[in-house]
């Protein structure tokens, strides 16, 4: 089987996102990774969506548990009728790709994709959940090989050991970016943002950076202005997790903030990214709004007085005019000329 999470961290390989095999999908519970590794077992798709909602997963994390549930959700309906099969995994399909609503158009992608590989599969007589399981493989293939060419567009803007500022954590961007700076022999500092309140910068980003050998240093949030004062950040740089054509992203909740910040501090800020053709302007990007009792406490601990309200939104979106460039496949974009991406033939990314 072709792979290519080959000399990744520990974090990005398949196995350690989101797992189908013998009846069941493993996934590594992102929440309180690395403090501890352990494994949220998914006895059906409807427990994959709800680890999902619950955050098991973040990041890219998500549209492998999509596919790897799909899988799950054929082998569930094993032996039934070829119709009936066909009606619970369309429900199956729905349900995944709706978990997280901002990215729900991404995720249908990799669900619409799972369903059509069932038909084909049940119409030749072939095992659906066999099927899907090796068209989500081929589909990180895809999405690896992919942002490998975005990690190494990215990578040539790092100065010689120079430090670069990170929020949330990119998923496969990250481990291809150090890749790629490994390879340029280019021993660059990371700098993390903690990205409260799930803290995936700090749990996940500088994971992988210090797993793949890189000098890596996590900041708080409030530290953001400090440290690019004072540690001669040379670069900012975060994924999205939508990128719409008119140059608008939306990305983990605080990043406009650090964008302001590098536009103040003179500081180049760098969206890595595949853009989503069917978001055309910031009004079709939508805020997931989440729990805010994760605001008023971690892990289970309280923090505030009872009475305390919060709000959390899930995602801010951040305007072309903060964004040195959008970092993507073919290149690295202007935001005002990025629907000039569309110009040309895509590869098939989900």
């Amino acid at each position: 089987m072709e792979r290519k999470d080959e000399g990744l961290a520990f974090l990005l390989r398949y196995e350690n996102v989101a797992w189908f095999e013998q009846g069941v999908v493993k996934i590594l519970d992102r929440r309180i990774y690395p403090e501890k590794t352990v494994y949220v077992t998914c006895w059906s798709w409807q427990e994959v969506r709800q680890a999902i909602a619950d955050m098991v997963t973040q990041s890219a994390g998500p549209y492998t548990a999509a596919g790897m549930g799909m899988a799950l959700a054929a082998f569930q309906v094993r032996g039934k009728g070829q119709q009936q099969q066909l009606q619970f995994l369309e429900e199956a399909a729905h349900g995944l790709s709706t978990a997280r609503p901002t990215t729900a158009n991404r995720m249908g992608q990799i669900t619409t994709g799972c369903l059509a590989v069932a038909r084909t599969a049940l119409e030749t007589g072939a095992d659906a959940a066999t099927a899907i399981f090796d068209a989500t493989i081929a589909s990180l293939n895809r999405r690896y090989g992919i942002m490998e060419k975005v990690g190494t567009y990215l990578a040539e803007l790092f100065p010689k050991g120079g430090s670069i500022l990170t929020q949330c954590f990119g998923e496969t961007i990250v481990g291809m970016m150090l890749k790629a700076a490994h390879r340029n022999n280019n021993p660059v500092k990371l700098f993390c943002a903690e990205t409260r309140p799930f803290l995936q910068g700090a749990r996940l980003t500088a994971s992988c950076a210090a797993d793949m050998g890189f000098d890596t240093t996590v900041i708080t949030d409030n530290m953001v202005a400090y440290t690019m004062q004072h540690e001669h950040i040379d670069l900012f740089t975060s994924a999205a997790d939508t990128i719409a054509r008119d140059g608008h992203i939306a990305n983990k909740i605080g990043t406009f903030q650090i964008a302001l910040l590098a536009e103040h501090f003179g500081i180049p800020y760098y969206v890595t990214g595949i853009p989503d053709s069917d978001k055309q302007t910031i009004a079709d990007i939508r805020i997931e709004q989440r729990d805010p009792t994760d605001v008023l406490s971690f892990r289970g601990v309280s923090h505030t007085f009872p009475g305390v309200k919060a709000i959390y939104p899930a995602f801010d979106i951040t305007p072309p005019a903060l964004i040195r460039g959008i970092v993507t496949d073919k290149g690295i974009y202007a935001p005002a000329d990025l629907h000039t991406y569309f110009d040309t033939p895509q590869d098939r990314f989900y």
